[in-house]
C-alpha cells in the first residue's frame, strides 16, 4: 500500500515509516501539514498517518481536507492527548482511526493494515488465488503449498496483483509500491515482475498484456 506519514518529529517520523517500509509499504514523509495536502493532492494514498499537532497547517485542519475532498484515503490520526474527548474529536472531523502517544509501533502497523483493507472494496485478510496463498500481516507467500521468500518490493507487487481482478496497470504498480523519489520512466517494475516470476515458479501465474500491464492467471 501506499502511506503518508506526517509527523513534526523527525526521528519519529522516520522511525515510523521504516517500521512500515518493513510490512512491504510504499512509505512517504511529511513534516508539516502544508506539505502533507500538497502531497495528498498528487498521490494516491491508502492510508495517512497524521499527527494532529503539526506545524504550518494543523493536523484537524489536514484531516477536514482530506475528508472534505471525497478521497478514498483513510486516516489515522495520532495525538499525544489522551483524554476521551479529544478522540472523540478527532473521529468527528473524519479521521477513521485515532491513537494516542506514546504506541506501540506493531499497534500502529496492524491498525494502519487495516485502515489499508477498507481503502478499496474489502480484500480477505489472506489473498488466494492461482496457487498462491498470501498472509499481508505475517508477510509470507506461499505457491502450492511452497514457500516463497520474496522482497519487499516483490511481495508489494504480488499482493496488487492479488487484490486486483484484472489487468494492473505498471504505472498502478509504480504508484502503490514505491515512493516518491522513484523515477517515473524507470523499468523498475518490469525488473520487479521478472524477478517475482522466477521466484514463483512455472507454469507462470503472471502474465504480460502487452501495452496494458499485468495479471495473475
Amino acid at each position: 500500500m501506499r502511506v503518508l506519514v506526517v509527523e513534526d518529529e523527525l526521528l519519529l517520523a522516520e522511525a515510523i515509516a521504516e517500521w512500515l517500509r518493513e510490512d512491504a509499504h510504499a512509505v512517504d514523509v511529511a513534516t508539516d501539514g502544508a506539505t502533507a495536502l500538497e502531497r495528498v493532492a498528487v498521490n494516491d494514498y491508502d492510508v495517512v498517518v497524521l499527527d494532529r499537532d503539526l506545524p504550518v497547517r494543523h493536523g484537524d485542519e489536514v484531516c477536514r481536507e482530506i475528508v472534505d475532498a471525497g478521497r478514498e484515503t483513510r486516516v489515522l490520526m495520532l495525538t499525544a492527548a489522551a483524554e476521551i474527548t479529544d478522540r472523540v474529536a478527532g473521529l468527528a472531523l473524519g479521521a477513521d482511526d485515532y491513537l494516542g502517544k506514546p504506541f506501540a509501533f506493531a499497534e500502529l502497523a496492524a491498525r494502519v493494515h487495516a485502515l489499508g483493507r477498507r481503502a478499496r472494496p474489502a480484500a480477505p485478510p489472506v489473498l488466494r488465488r492461482a496457487g498462491l496463498v498470501l498472509d499481508p500481516v505475517r508477510r509470507q507467500v506461499f505457491r502450492d503449498g511452497r514457500y516463497v521468500p520474496l522482497s519487499r518490493k516483490e511481495f508489494a507487487v504480488l499482493a496488487e496483483l492479488l487484490r486486483t481482478d484484472g489487468v494492473v496497470s505498471a504505472e498502478f504498480l509504480l504508484e502503490k509500491a514505491w515512493d516518491e523519489h522513484v523515477d517515473p520512466f524507470t523499468g523498475v517494475v518490469r525488473l520487479t515482475v521478472l524477478k517475482l516470476r522466477r521466484k514463483l515458479g512455472d507454469p507462470p501465474v503472471v502474465e504480460t498484456v502487452a501495452g496494458v500491464g499485468y495479471v495473475i492467471r
